[in-house]
């Protein structure tokens, strides 16, 4: 499906109302996909994240329709919106620009709404993109993410879904060693992608419990 801007379906608003707006000079999508709101140390987490809260709530479902259907800037700061907002009515839309990778950056978004939403039918998801993608070796999409995600998931749901593509020569084993620039490094280890995640989620849930 072409990219369309939200303009050209009476959404011209979205973008700078949600994916641009400015923090400590940084656009809300950049943030985002640094994650260093995550950190004690940027003096613009407090607003940061009451604005992101406040705008997860008040946006429109075809508000999320009109970012999910443009360029990643806009998909990855409505996937966190969904995920922080845990609207899971846009599970099976997620699912599909997930498995569908068209463009980058944006997966990791998808990944952190999945482990928020946290359902089985979540993992079967996160584990359908891993089964298509990981003997992908020539491929460098969203596996850490998706891989972070599922164990999560795995932790909450006593599932083992991740036990496949983690046992010792397995596909996650085969995908890390096939690509020069993450072999041994400790960010792409199973347990470092699951605290990642896990950072996200329990980000969320502290600020959306107070």
């Amino acid at each position: 499906m072409p990219f369309q801007h939200p303009a050209e379906i009476g959404y011209g608003h979205v973008v700078e109302r949600y994916v641009t707006r400015t923090y400590g000079g940084l656009p809300r999508y950049l943030v985002l996909n640094g994650g260093r709101f995550l950190g004690p140390r940027w003096w613009h987490t407090t607003r940061f994240t009451r604005h992101l809260l406040n705008d997860a709530a008040a946006i429109t479902d075809e508000e999320l329709e009109a970012l999910l259907g443009y360029e990643w800037r806009s998909r990855l700061t409505a996937a966190w919106l969904i995920g922080v907002d845990r609207r899971e009515r846009f599970r099976e839309r997620i699912g599909d620009l997930l498995l569908a990778s068209e463009v980058c950056f944006s997966g990791s978004a998808y990944c952190f709404a999945l482990a928020r939403f946290g359902t089985h039918a979540d993992a079967e998801i996160l584990t359908a993109y891993l089964d298509h993608y990981l003997p992908r070796t020539d491929l460098r999409y969203d596996q850490p993410a998706a891989l972070g995600a599922l164990l999560r998931l795995d932790a909450h749901l006593g599932t083992h879904h991740a036990d496949r593509s983690t046992q010792p020569d397995g596909l996650w084993d085969q995908w890390v060693n096939a690509l020069a620039h993450v072999r041994d490094h400790p960010a792409y280890a199973p347990a470092e992608l699951r605290r990642w995640t896990d950072l996200q989620c329990d980000f969320a849930n502290a600020w959306t419990r107070t």
